[in-house]
């Protein structure tokens, strides 16, 4: 998921909400997230679940990246630009809410 561009600081001061139409469990292998608006099923590696679970959790996008960088021991730069690539691509598919970041 690593890209060469720096995150978006707004997007890094928003928080995220998983919508009512969206469940998802983890698996050891994956994580399944269900959209039940569209039907549509998709998979998460363990660390994109375990980041999907950070952002919920987390009152912004930039307080779950500290706490990944500890469970990860990656720079805290590395996992902000992940978690804003994981932000924009699971809100594309109508996964994730974002709020008081960037329109996407």
């Amino acid at each position: 998921m690593s890209s060469k561009t720096a995150p978006d600081v707004s997007l890094l001061e928003a928080s995220i909400k998983v919508p009512q139409h969206v469940v998802y469990r983890s698996f050891p292998a994956e994580t399944v997230v269900l959209n039940l608006q569209t039907g549509k099923y998709h998979g998460l590696n363990p660390t994109g679940g375990r980041m999907l679970q950070a952002l919920e959790q987390a009152p912004t996008v930039s307080a779950a990246a500290v706490s990944l960088t500890e469970i990860y021991d990656q720079p805290q730069s590395t996992v902000e630009r992940d978690l804003c690539e994981l932000c924009e691509a699971l809100h594309e598919r109508g996964l994730i809410e974002i709020d008081g970041g960037p329109a996407l």
